[in-house]
């Protein structure tokens, strides 16, 4: 399919160039991680991506080594199924100024370079918070996981997962690489403007 070939070569030949253009600054993001908090520098999870493979996704860490353990006295902030807490206490001082201008998501052109992910798709997630809406699942495995998409541009800051499904099969359904080239662009002034970060 000529749209799938093109997609994969903007996906390697953008996230070679981002790579080498952002490698300066995620060598100094790596050393501040260091120097702040204990633990790893590069945090995974395994996430489900086209056709229900698995994958390790890769992100700057930017919470305290037992934030799992914090997470059971938290409540999320916007329904469905991921948890998300605008002032999540589990964050350090550098991981929320890197999720604020979603620099802890650059790792993430590995996974694009790699193949497991694309720049513009559905965002990754877990299989179990998949589980509420299977036709949601069904629709967005049809396709790679990405870096930013529909709901990354529009709904983000709605905290609504009615929002989030509507976008993720607005995309899959409608996807071309002027939507990829045209969400891209919007993406950049998302991130300028910190829109929905937390």
């Amino acid at each position: 399919m000529l749209y799938e070939f093109i997609k994969r070569l903007l996906d390697i030949s953008l996230s070679l160039l981002l790579l080498m253009i952002f490698s300066p600054m995620m060598l100094s993001i790596a050393l501040l991680i260091w120097i702040d908090s204990r633990g790893g520098i590069i945090f995974y999870q395994r996430r489900v991506g086209k056709g229900g493979v698995e994958f390790n996704m890769y992100k700057f860490r930017t919470m305290v080594t037992n934030a799992d353990e914090i997470k059971t006295s938290l409540s999320s902030e916007v329904d469905g199924p991921v948890f998300k807490l605008k002032n999540d206490p589990r964050v350090t001082k550098v991981g929320r100024v890197l999720r604020t201008w979603s620099l802890d998501e650059t790792p993430q052109l590995v996974n694009v370079l790699f193949g497991n992910m694309t720049l513009v798709g559905p965002r990754p997630l877990e299989d179990k918070e998949m589980a509420e809406n299977m036709e949601w699942k069904e629709t967005r495995l049809k396709v790679k996981p990405g870096m930013t998409g529909l709901w990354q541009i529009k709904g983000r800051g709605t905290g609504q997962f009615a929002d989030w499904v509507t976008y993720d099969c607005q995309y899959v359904n409608n996807r071309s690489i002027l939507l990829d080239l045209k969400i891209l662009i919007l993406t950049v002034g998302a991130v300028l403007r910190r829109k929905g970060a937390c």
